[in-house]
């Protein structure tokens, strides 16, 4: 009978982060400045948005778990028994595509003056969500190719 020892949880590097985020922004530009997602995001309904974040979850998840080898999520760090690693990459996922979005005032180019702040404000949303999706990809991406094992 062979004994196997413990793992100790693998600390979550600023680099593991670094790595997340020149992926998530690489994938995320293109589809903030593009209008039919803007367009997309004015005729989605709230639970179309609710439905693609739990994807962009989905997604990010299966990269980090599932399809990649060099991640164990039980023995990384955890915040509330959620890997910080995931935590990571959602923060980057749905941030990066935000930070595009201020920056480079695409509610503002694409909604116009016509809608209201509530209206921007959840047209927005359901656009950041929409580009998450492709974030979150560039992100997972990156971290597992360039992770140390």
């Amino acid at each position: 009978m062979r004994l196997r020892r413990a793992r100790r949880a693998r600390r979550f590097r600023l680099a593991d982060s670094a790595q997340q985020i020149v992926g998530g922004f690489l994938l995320a530009g293109p589809f903030v400045v593009t209008e039919e997602v803007w367009t997309l995001a004015a005729n989605m309904s709230i639970w179309h948005a609710i439905a693609t974040v739990a994807v962009v979850f989905a997604i990010g998840y299966a990269n980090l778990y599932k399809t990649n080898t060099k991640h164990d999520q039980t023995v990384e760090q955890t915040v509330a028994g959620i890997p910080l690693r995931f935590i990571s990459l959602m923060i980057v996922s749905f941030g990066s595509v935000t930070i595009l979005a201020i920056l480079f005032d695409a509610p503002r180019t694409f909604l116009g003056a016509a809608e209201t702040n509530r209206q921007v404000a959840l047209i927005t949303f359901k656009a950041v969500s929409v580009g998450s999706v492709f974030s979150v990809v560039g992100a997972a991406t990156a971290d597992g190719v360039f992770s140390r094992e």
